[in-house]
């Protein structure tokens, strides 16, 4: 790797992270910390505001950016394929945000580089969400963000029916179908929902804070404190 290159990868890790250790950088870019040291010594001589110093961590300021990137070929190619994926199992709102976004991506790109995207031999079904499974993905998806309660009439695996008051936590994709993760105020825990077994779906005026116990973290924590449990009886 360049040596240029590799400073534009430090900045780009340090700016996703809260805080980054050196052995981390050393670690990720295959280098010595060493290495490291210098290049964040450089960084920071050239103007780019890196804070923190050896053994403790770097983090860099808020309103830094970088000028506009451009991509390789390969890089071009994998963000064609990655919107062509996600385009078909994304609701319609966000699938036309893809398109948009792609759009300004290919029209910066040298013309070899847009070429050789646009021409890629990989492509997705354009139909593989119903009409309606997209609108409701739409409608917890934006639920999620707003912090909204939704109320849904649903039914389960043999068809039985139930109406639920729910905070919506966050939506998953698990290959065929869609799912949403959610407080269930009826059961009083964490419950998911398969978007295809939803009949009626209102998103309700009021809104939800987090409470302990009842966040998307806290159902994340007990599911994999869950999982280790199962391990641990499998194995004994």
């Amino acid at each position: 790797m360049r040596r240029a290159d590799r400073l534009f990868q430090i900045v780009q890790i340090i700016r996703g992270r809260r805080l980054t250790t050196a052995a981390f950088l050393a670690q990720r870019l295959e280098i010595s910390e060493r290495t490291v040291y210098r290049d964040i010594a450089d960084l920071q001589r050239q103007g780019v505001p890196v804070d923190g110093e050896a053994g403790v961590g770097y983090r860099i300021g808020s309103g830094f950016d970088l000028p506009p990137l451009m991509f390789t070929q390969d890089e071009a190619a994998a963000l064609v394929a990655s919107a062509r994926l996600a385009q078909s199992w994304v609701d319609t709102a966000m699938a036309r945000d893809i398109e948009s976004a792609l759009g300004k991506i290919l029209s910066v790109l040298p013309p070899a580089a847009r070429v050789s995207a646009e021409s890629l031999a990989l492509y997705a079904p354009a139909y593989v969400l119903d009409d309606g499974t997209r609108t409701r993905l739409q409608v917890l998806r934006e639920a999620v963000q707003s912090r909204h309660k939704v109320r849904m009439d649903y039914h389960d695996v043999v068809s039985a029916p139930t109406q639920r008051t729910v905070r919506p936590l966050g939506c998953f994709y698990w290959g065929k179908v869609w799912t949403f993760s959610a407080w269930c105020e009826l059961r009083e825990d964490f419950r998911a929902f398969r978007l295809d077994r939803i009949d009626q779906i209102e998103v309700l005026p009021e809104r939800f804070r987090d409470e302990a116990g009842k966040t998307l973290a806290d159902m994340l924590r007990s599911l994999q404190s869950n999982s280790r449990k199962a391990d641990s009886a499998n194995q004994n």
